[in-house]
């Protein structure tokens, strides 16, 4: 993100009304040094993200690689019953419980039986890789949320969620989304608020001899059209962050925006609490097998598909008074993403839940998160994800760049680029300034990372203004 711009001229008066200049000349300053501050100390909150995101992002595809062996098989000619797959896996691991069967999706590709085992560590499952045409186990991993991440891709989600570090590391992800989208947003208007003589330049880098100039429109172009990615990166963030996330949530229920699930509690049983973001922070419950008869796992699944619920599908298993759920885990557009509930002593179909019956704010924020995740449209939104990461990882480069060519030139061991003077907000007429600082005070609220961190920064800043302030008098005396 970009450092500061002060050798930048305001936008010109033929933009506008004499007005509309005059507010964006005394706005412009502050917007300077917010963006200053922000980009300098939260930068490298912000690569850390942007690194372990395009790993991240890549470990798709390494994944497939790396794991192979337990992933492909050779093709058959018949598929073998799922609950004949499910016994083979059962056989392989008898100190393991079956959670939750995922029916190879096509062919050529294993089934994975997850199961909760000692063997793994508590949130992740342990997951079977069984042949649909033989029954062989061809091994087992560690596997962790909706979207079956294997170790490389687990180790590489959590490391980019909180370090490892656990809900302390989480701290350090959830300040990266809660500025990310400030410094971009405040970047697009500091950059379209530029003069300049060739609307090209706008979003297209200029050529020529390397420069601070040039830096500055490498990053303002490369900014302009990351801009989008960034933002959505940083609000689908916050909902599963740890302070942001619980006012997110608050927002959507009062919204009739919460994500409906599909109820499969059996006739006299207590419904159970649900709770989080699929992959983040679920934990697994020890399945009991129901009283009386269960028609098994391939009668549950012939009544979902005839229910139009198949293709690529996740089957749990009854458990603590619940019966079969099979959803649709095809993120593809369109999302097939469809689910029933099939009670487990005659096959009838108890509920269903259609993605099209989401409320809207439901279907978003799902697609978000999915797209967030890297597995919306898969390859090519893994390849928008790495790309918006470059670009991420560029900007922040660029923009520390501009902020070293800023020195001043005796004394450079020592000496770094300054931000805008202080006193840039008295210039902000208060018909302005008022609104803007009750609608900061409200994000700040609402993003507590956001406002606990920019109040340190004003904290700061006042330090060292009166430090400043001291010498000077103490110089001047």
């Amino acid at each position: 993100m970009a450092i500061d711009d002060r050798t930048t001229t305001p936008i010109p008066e033929s933009t506008g009304t004499k007005q509309t200049a005059s507010t964006w000349s005394a706005l412009r300053p502050l917007l300077l040094r917010v963006h200053f501050y922000a980009g300098l100390l939260i930068a490298p909150v912000l690569l850390v993200a942007a690194v372990s995101g395009l790993l991240y992002a890549l470990s798709f595809q390494v994944e497939k690689v790396l794991y192979d062996h337990e992933l492909r098989v050779p093709a058959g000619e018949r598929v073998l019953p799922l609950s004949e797959q499910v016994d083979a896996a059962r056989t392989a691991h008898p100190e393991g419980t079956v959670t939750a069967v995922w029916p190879s999706p096509e062919e050529g590709a294993t089934t994975r039986v997850l199961m909760s085992s000692p063997d793994v560590e508590e949130g992740k499952s342990l997951a079977v890789f069984v042949d649909p045409y033989t029954a062989e186990v061809r091994g087992d991993l560690p596997s962790y949320g909706s979207s079956g991440a294997l170790p490389l891709r687990a180790w590489l989600s959590e490391f980019h969620a909180d370090l490892h570090l656990g809900e302390l590391g989480r701290n350090y992800s959830e300040l990266a989304a809660s500025w990310m989208w400030v410094v971009a947003l405040g970047g697009l208007l500091l950059w379209i608020g530029r003069r300049r003589a060739a609307k090209r330049s706008l979003f297209l880098p200029e050529r020529g001899p390397k420069s601070r100039r040039r830096t500055l429109s490498w990053h303002g172009a490369v900014g302009l059209w990351a801009v989008t990615g960034l933002v959505l990166l940083s609000a689908t963030g916050l909902t599963w962050s740890r302070y942001a996330g619980e006012n997110v949530d608050v927002l959507q229920a009062r919204l009739g925006g919460t994500t409906p699930t599909v109820s499969a509690t059996l006739d006299g049983a207590a419904p159970a609490a649900g709770g989080g973001h699929e992959g983040h922070g679920t934990g697994h419950q020890q399945p009991q097998a129901p009283a009386g008869a269960d028609v098994g796992i391939d009668r549950a699944v012939e009544a979902a598909a005839a229910q139009g619920v198949a293709g690529r599908i996740a089957v749990t298993l009854p458990a603590d008074g619940k019966g079969y759920v099979v959803k649709e885990t095809d993120t593809q557009f369109p999302a097939h993403l469809d689910s029933v509930a099939v009670d487990p002593a005659d096959g009838r179909i108890m509920d269903e839940l259609r993605f099209a019956d989401y409320p809207l704010f439901a279907k978003l924020t799902r697609i978000g998160i999915d797209a967030h995740m890297g597995v919306f449209l898969g390859l090519p939104n893994q390849l928008a994800l790495a790309a918006l990461m470059v670009g991420l990882i560029l900007l922040i480069l660029w923009g520390y760049r501009m902020w070293w060519l800023r020195r001043p030139t005796k004394e450079r061991t020592l000496s770094f680029g300054r931000p805008v003077p202080r006193g840039a907000w008295r210039k902000v007429p208060a018909v302005l300034l008022l609104p803007l600082a009750a609608g900061t005070a409200l994000v700040g609220w609402f993003v507590p990372m956001l406002g606990i961190s920019l109040l340190a920064f004003l904290v700061l800043d006042a330090a060292l203004g009166a430090l400043a302030a001291r010498r000077a008098s103490q110089s001047a005396s």
